[in-house]
């Protein structure tokens, strides 16, 4: 009888650790949660001033938590500084560069020598350049830094990429390039002026890069929850290494350097593509041309 007493008091002593066991990882879990909870909202605090592996885990976690507040307060800070820096320079360089341009204009239309003539040409090319790349590194800056918003709504994207193509009928057909648009039916959730911007990025670059007598082709492709802008060209292509990096701010491909523009295009089609929800991808092959599609959300 004594036997059975102590195997059921054994039993029962065992019952007791594992409910209990189980107690305390039930209650840890739950200061966990609490903890992952407080930090997701903000408001954590520590509360466990003991020895224990628990009050050892909050005093980490609220040393990260102010370390990320800190660094974030740092990156904030310095996007700040950026962006009005460069406010600053493009304020500051805005009479100057209106200056060499009414200059060159200016000293183009005086009787000059071909040498001349080609310098003055020079000089309001540069002008140009100087003020594209100063517009382009203001929009980037106050897009990053959230100054400018962009305000999507649900629209027709044919409007707007006729009024894209319309601006480069013009620079395509000086180069003997043939630019054409095929189905262009289609909607989806896009800023009209932001969009139209980043089309004409797209636009720029393959007018840029297609040969005399080539093709530039843009269509739009609807499928179950992005729409796509497709750029099509006939110029030199892109090889594989190169793709992932032509979206990188100033970034210029090897066989790019001779061309016009800054490198800043690609990168600012990009982050107008984000900031709708959407996203810019590019297909190339090396000699066979590049197909650049912007996708747009259609919920």
């Amino acid at each position: 009888m004594t036997g059975y007493l102590i195997a059921g008091a054994a039993v029962l002593l065992a019952l007791a650790v594992v409910v209990y066991a189980r107690w305390r990882t039930a209650r840890t879990i739950r200061r966990l949660d609490d903890m992952l909870t407080a930090a997701t909202d903000g408001t954590f605090s520590e509360q466990t001033f003991d020895e224990s592996r628990l009050s050892a885990l909050e005093s980490r976690l609220a040393r990260y938590l102010a370390a990320s507040a800190l660094s974030e307060r740092n990156v904030r800070e310095q996007k700040d500084q950026i962006s009005a820096l460069i406010s600053d320079i493009s304020h500051q360089t805005k009479t100057p560069v209106a200056n060499l341009q009414l200059y060159a204009q200016l000293l183009s239309e005086q009787p000059l020598t071909p040498q001349g003539k080609d310098c003055a040409a020079a000089i309001s090319a540069q002008a140009d350049k100087l003020q594209t790349l100063i517009e382009a590194l203001v929009k980037t800056s106050r897009l990053e830094t959230g100054i400018l918003t962009l305000h999507p709504q649900s629209g027709e994207i044919a409007p707007m990429l006729e009024r894209a193509i319309a601006q480069y009928g013009p620079k395509a057909s000086e180069k003997d390039i043939t630019l054409t648009a095929r189905q262009t039916e289609g909607s989806a959730v896009f800023d009209p002026k932001w969009t139209e911007e980043a089309v004409c990025n797209l636009l720029d670059n393959a007018v840029k890069y297609t040969p005399s007598g080539g093709t530039v082709t843009v269509e739009v492709k609807n499928y179950e929850l992005f729409s796509a802008i497709r750029v099509t060209d006939t110029g030199p292509g892109i090889s594989e290494g190169e793709q992932a990096k032509i979206f990188g701010r100033f970034y210029r491909a090897p066989g790019a350097y001779q061309a016009e523009g800054v490198g800043i295009g690609l990168y600012l089609t990009r982050q107008i593509a984000e900031k709708q929800g959407g996203y810019v991808k590019v297909e190339s092959v090396p000699g066979k041309g590049s197909v650049f599609s912007l996708f747009l959300p259609r919920l």
